[in-house]
């Protein structure tokens, strides 16, 4: 391949990196400016509110209530229609769900006067009960969602009165007859936590009316054609008279994957005439948007003396906080994402709900539920290897999926069982353990009196885009003088999918990139995407823009054997021109494409392709953790993370590997330092950077990132996803390091030197192995 496997740079790298207006509040003009008054309560009734005095305020235009929106319940999930989440959703509400729950929007010309005038609102709140702890939601007195008018499109297990948002059950074959037949049984309880996305770029949009009476809203969005269908329903308009732009995005991670504030400026445009843009700061974005779900998750495993594993059997908890969006879909993935890995067990089982509670609603986030159950299946996993008295890599070899093998829920719940195709996790294994030096170091290496160092090791898998629903659209025009332009919905968060597609359109057109142009995101004019998330961009929208070049290119060497008097067959395609078999007569496609814009063609040539799976082919990785533990104070250091991933054929290794050590690092924030805090009235305390960690670059020690790549036969010239797996081993890894250094597995994250002196077992008192 020629362009395709090619470190290429990405294509708008710099213009963004030296500081062109390419984001979304880059072009916003003479807009007002939204500002929103929030709920100092986390559950509440709102008794009256007096704008008064507040609309006086000099600048000040509109002031809106819940008594002055559309009164239709919406999801701010970005799903395919019908959506899993429930509606559940106003623009306002007489009811405010956490602290942070919007009350009222102010719209003046200026931010000081939008500030000014929000101290002027008075506002009577009846103060009811909040549900905080998500383990008693379920038997709680008080349901966070009392209204009737609640919808959902399909059973997804919700009983609100028992504040029960989703309920989830799977099951092969016996799991309790099975579990008395083990020799060895491991049982525990895990705890992960709700962690922020952190993105660089807040939450942002702005809208007008064009002179069409349409209304354009341009977004900071991962989801411009869900963002589009959300905001016609919220403001109860006809979906055609939206239209939603995307610009540059400056990080995602699944938070924009949520419309969480589109609706506010589109709402005001709409009922005013007037540009409005709304841009959250930083203490919005983390207290007043959405995390990842916190979750409950109780894992059982048994096997026999050898180490062949028979059970599996999971049971969950999340916490979708005050609002539903992504709560069923978030939640099986804990299951379907850790069980297909071990599928020799003889029965397997996850049951458990997701369950309302009064703090800032859950969301999408890099991982989407395989991090948590990653987390818990393998501590468990090597919770297992340590009793067994096993190397948890040949535990490891003895039971996972090999390619030809099938799991019922391998491609999800929704797939019929079909068979591995492609996987090199035993060569990941096997390279990461020589790269970790397992031999040598494995279980633990003393440094001095105080300091162990200790190896763990997990392995994960994730999916490429969702089966049987994920279905993208490409569009490749040849234009007047012989470059293409490429056209498709999908959004480039900062991941590089641009320049990716770009590759994959150039291999099959036999051209450099330079004669590409990409042209993404404008509902009006990209054909359908579903936008970038469940890592479905490489394989969904890769596969449909393959699909369009291969349709531009017949229609090329059909046009250019007209041209030349001959028949298709009887020519050859070589990039830049279409020639005769025999060498004896050639055109340029400059040529053809001059001559088709002319009365002489007439034809405007446009290459299209669609494309939809009945499989989600999972990328594969093994992670190994090396770090150091002071034992007198429970310190954690990573001294080494090495990585090593299958997502089948690399398009591009550079940005592979940029996303691989992104992800990376977003897991060990999570094993070691990121928590959503709050306090016991409801309101999150770790709002800002100066009290919500993230790891710099001190923090995590030496990255090792390599390949081994398969080759995925129904993936785009062979490729898989690798934008979620990456961030799955680390919480694992990390823990059974530390398990290994000074013998305390510990079980919920992320793992402190607090946790660890309290899990943890007299000094000098090693696991024995």
């Amino acid at each position: 391949m020629r362009v395709v496997n090619s470190p290429v740079s990405k294509i708008d790298g710099m213009q963004i990196a030296t500081g062109a207006p390419v984001y979304t509040d880059d072009l916003v003009n003479n807009a007002l400016v939204i500002k929103l008054l929030r709920s100092p309560h986390a559950f509440a009734r709102i008794k009256s509110i007096d704008i008064e005095r507040a609309k006086k305020v000099d600048g000040v235009e509109y002031i809106f209530t819940y008594q002055d929106v559309p009164k239709k319940r919406f999801t701010v999930a970005g799903q395919s229609y019908p959506e899993p989440s429930p509606y559940d959703r106003l623009i306002l509400d007489e009811y405010v769900r956490y602290v942070g729950d919007e009350v009222a929007i102010v719209v003046a010309e200026t931010e000081k006067a939008a500030l000014k005038a929000m101290k002027f609102i008075k506002v009577e709140y009846e103060v009811l009960e909040p549900v905080l702890d998500f383990e008693t939601a379920m038997n709680h007195p008080i349901v966070v969602h009392p209204e009737d008018n609640l919808e959902v499109n399909f059973d997804i297990g919700m009983q609100k009165g028992k504040n029960i948002v989703a309920a989830y059950k799977f099951e092969v074959g016996d799991v309790e007859a099975e579990l008395k037949k083990c020799d060895t049984v491991v049982e525990e309880t895990y705890y992960s936590q709700a962690q922020a996305h952190a993105m660089m770029e807040t939450y942002r949009a702005f809208s007008y009316m064009d002179h069409n009476g349409r209304l354009n809203v341009v977004s900071s969005t991962q989801v411009p054609f869900h963002v589009r269908r959300i905001m016609a329903r919220a403001l109860d308009i006809p979906k055609s008279t939206v239209r939603i732009i995307k610009p540059r995005i400056g990080g995602g991670f699944g938070g924009k994957q949520t419309a969480v504030m589109e609706f506010f400026p589109a709402f005001v445009t709409w009922a005013t005439g007037k540009p409005a843009k709304l841009v959250y700061d930083r203490k919005e974005t983390f207290s007043c948007t959405n995390s990842r779900h916190a979750m409950r998750i109780k894992v059982k495993i048994g096997s026999d003396k050898e180490g062949n594993i028979e059970v599996i059997d999971i049971e969950a908890l999340s916490d979708t906080g005050a609002f539903g969006e992504h709560a069923s879909t978030v939640f099986p993935l804990v299951a379907e994402k850790t069980l297909p890995l071990y599928n020799r067990v003889k029965a397997s089982r996850f049951e458990g709900q997701a369950v309302y509670t009064n703090k800032m609603p859950g969301g999408a986030l890099r991982g989407y539920g395989a991090t948590q159950g990653a987390f818990a299946v393998e501590t468990a996993i090597n919770k297992l290897a340590s009793v067994l008295k096993v190397d948890p890599i040949t535990l490891r070899e003895k039971n996972l999926i090999k390619v030809g093998e099938e799991h019922p829920i391998l491609h999800g719940a929704t797939t019929k069982p079909s068979a591995l195709t492609s996987s090199t996790l035993d060569k990941c294994i096997a390279r990461g353990k020589q790269l970790i030096n397992w031999d040598a170091k494995y279980p633990r290496e003393i440094i001095d009196d105080t300091k162990v160092r200790g190896l763990g090791m997990a392995v994960t898998m994730q999916g490429s885009g969702i089966a049987n629903i994920d279905t993208a659209s490409a569009e490749i025009k040849l234009n007047d003088d012989g470059f293409y332009t490429l056209l498709f919905g999908a959004t480039d968060m900062g991941t590089g999918c641009d320049t990716i597609l770009s590759q994959m359109a150039a291999e099959v057109l036999d051209i450099s990139m330079d004669r590409i142009i990409v042209n993404s995101c404008d509902t009006d004019i990209s054909p359908y995407d579903p936008g970038s998330y469940a890592s479905s961009t490489t394989y969904v929208t890769g596969n449909a823009v393959i699909k369009a070049a291969e349709d531009i290119r017949q229609q090329i060497i059909n046009k250019g054997a007209e041209f030349l008097g001959l028949a298709p067959k009887s020519t050859q395609f070589e990039g830049g021109i279409v020639k005769s078999s025999d060498g004896n007569k050639e055109i340029s496609l400059n040529e053809i494409a001059q001559r088709l814009s002319s009365s002489e063609g007439q034809d405007q040539l446009i290459g299209k392709g669609t494309f939809g799976s009945e499989t989600s082919p999972p990328p594969f990785i093994a992670g190994f953790a090396e770090v150091e533990v002071d034992k007198e104070t429970g310190q954690v250091d990573l001294i080494n993370y090495v990585a090593v991933i299958d997502c089948g054929t690399l398009i591009n290794p550079k940005l592979a590997r940029i996303q691989a050590e992104g992800g990376l690092v977003q897991g060990i924030g999570m094993a070691l330092f990121e928590d959503v805090i709050y306090t016991d009235k409801g309101k999150m305390a770790t709002n800002t950077f100066m009290n919500y960690k993230i790891p710099s670059r001190k923090d995590i020690g030496k990255i090792i990132v390599e390949f081994e790549p398969s080759y995925e036969p129904t993936g785009p010239f062979g490729a898989k996803s690798i934008g979620e797996i990456v961030i799955n081993t680390p919480a694992p890894a990390i823990a059974h390091a530390i398990y290994n250094a000074v013998g305390v597995f510990v079980t919920s994250l992320p793992i402190t030197p607090e946790k660890i002196l309290e899990f943890g077992h007299p000094q000098g008192a090693y696991p024995k192995l």
